[in-house]
């Protein structure tokens, strides 16, 4: 055997250490990387109706429930309003809704242009970006001219693709919008369809008359969707490995029609809502698995929300023993906490604790910031005014203060808010604000409270008003809610 001198073994030793730094720094590379992100955002979701986070459920949801023993489940999440429109303009921009006010979707977009959004912030920072289905936020001159590029939509604010459509799935006209075009204009007319209603209008197989394309079925949108939103996931990865991508999947369900396809009709114990969030729930496992076939779950955020809460009434929860709103008061347009509190989950593999749980007082409005915080990027005076970053307790570094001094809450329009701080929730007026059942507000009797005043900890279910009781806490309140409507359209 040759005996190496003195000056080969000193070579070896080096080019040794070489390539162990070189493959240190690779190694340190890929794990400080910024992550890819997937937002799923459903459609009327209670957070009743996921097993995670209501143990009474009576729906299976066993991918949502995987994602969140992956990951970390917030239970003081909120929406930023407790209808759509609003509540996609508060999470896209991180700005309350009542400041973007009047939100006329359909007529113009909701998102003033240069305007600065998740997509914006994400594509600015080397992102590629990706919208798939509801958008919901307006175009220029709205939607009824389907021969002309649709502006001032998702490519507008952020985003390098979008398929979709322009907004609920019960609302016309009814096409697929492809970047900018229609694929098909709405040319053909359809009836509103009530087969099967449920317990009142707007549930079952309910939608509205109008326009539809030929190339359009409800029935089908669902897993349309989804399946457009996997192409995208290969899209996005396959175009280049090493450039981090954002896919925003906004889900048409389980908002009305309720559809779910043959595959889970019957499924559930409730009837066709119940089989429409187990339709849901594969969509998410769809998403999931395709991650891991890609080989990119360890780096990728997935987060999954909803943006208000379900279109769930007392007779259906005495008929089915099944609470959508899981235990909370009120439903969808409700200002109470089942129109506002959302299941909010979030999985990044290595960095965020598996079954963890969080307390912090968050909400859809504060993504913005949290991604911002993420890569590490200082946000602008005038954008996500409303943001406050939540990635210290996403991350377990957080103490048990609130991150959130407190957040304003909406229910249908910029004059229907309340406010949340520390345990206290403030509504300054009686009833519930939303559209259903009416009346949305109650005059009180001589005597009577004018307002409303829960302590959360104590009263989740909001039963006890104790609004006579502290008259300070309601005086503090109400002097802030009033800040923030008066505030300042810059970041603090």
């Amino acid at each position: 055997m040759k005996r190496l001198l003195g000056w080969e073994l000193l070579t070896i030793l080096v080019v040794c250490l070489t390539t162990g730094n070189i493959q240190a720094r690779e190694n340190e590379n890929r794990n400080s990387a910024p992550p890819n992100i997937l937002l799923i955002l459903a459609d009327d979701l209670g957070i009743g109706d996921v097993g995670c986070y209501h143990a009474d459920s009576k729906i299976p949801t066993p991918h949502i429930d995987r994602l969140a023993a992956e990951g970390m489940r917030f239970t003081h999440a909120y929406s930023a309003a407790a209808v759509c429109v609003p509540s996609r303009y508060g999470l896209l921009t991180g700005r309350y809704p009542f400041r973007g006010a009047p939100l006329r979707w359909r007529e113009s977009p909701t998102i003033a242009d240069g305007r600065m959004t998740l997509a914006s912030l994400l594509r600015d920072h080397g992102y590629r970006t990706a919208c798939v289905g509801k958008w919901h936020c307006g175009f220029e001159g709205g939607v009824k001219d389907q021969d002309r590029p649709l502006r001032g939509g998702p490519l507008d604010r952020g985003f390098d693709h979008f398929f979709g459509q322009h907004g609920s799935l019960d609302q016309p006209p009814y096409f697929y919008i492809r970047d900018r075009m229609a694929l098909q204009p709405a040319t053909l007319p359809t009836s509103g369809s009530q087969e099967e209603r449920h317990s009142i209008i707007y549930q079952g197989k309910f939608w509205r008359e109008g326009k539809i394309a030929p190339n359009f079925r409800h029935e089908e949108v669902l897993d349309r969707y989804t399946e457009e939103a996997l192409a995208s996931l290969r899209h996005l990865h396959g175009v280049d490995g090493e450039q981090p991508f954002f896919l925003y999947f906004a889900l048409t369900a389980p908002h009305g029609p309720w559809l779910p396809n043959e595959d889970f009709q019957g499924r559930s114990d409730i009837g066709p809502l119940g089989d429409f969030v187990m339709h849901v729930d594969h969509v998410v496992g769809r998403m999931l698995n395709m991650l891991d076939e890609l080989g990119i779950a360890e780096n990728t955020l997935v987060m999954l929300s909803s943006d208000n809460g379900p279109l769930w009434f007392e007779p259906d929860v005495e008929k089915y023993g099944h609470d959508s709103s899981g235990g909370f008061r009120g439903r969808k347009g409700d200002i109470w906490e089942g129109g506002i509190r959302m299941p909010l989950i979030a999985r990044w593999p290595r960095k965020v604790e598996p079954g963890a749980t969080s307390g912090q007082l968050c909400g859809l409005v504060d993504l913005l910031a949290t991604f911002a915080d993420l890569l590490d990027a200082d946000l602008p005076a005038k954008a996500g005014i409303d943001s406050y970053s939540f990635l210290p307790a996403l991350l377990g570094e957080a103490s048990e203060e609130s991150l959130r001094e407190s957040m304003v809450l909406q229910s249908l329009g910029p004059k229907d808010l309340a406010l949340r701080d520390g345990p206290w929730k403030f509504i300054p007026w009686r009833g519930g604000g939303g559209f259903l059942p009416k009346p949305n507000r109650v005059t009180p009797s001589p005597g009577e409270p004018i307002g409303q005043l829960y302590h959360l900890e104590n009263d989740p279910a909001e039963k006890s008003n104790l609004y006579g009781e502290h008259p300070e806490i309601v005086t503090r309140m109400s002097t802030m809610l009033e800040r923030y409507r008066a505030s300042s359209q810059t970041r603090p």
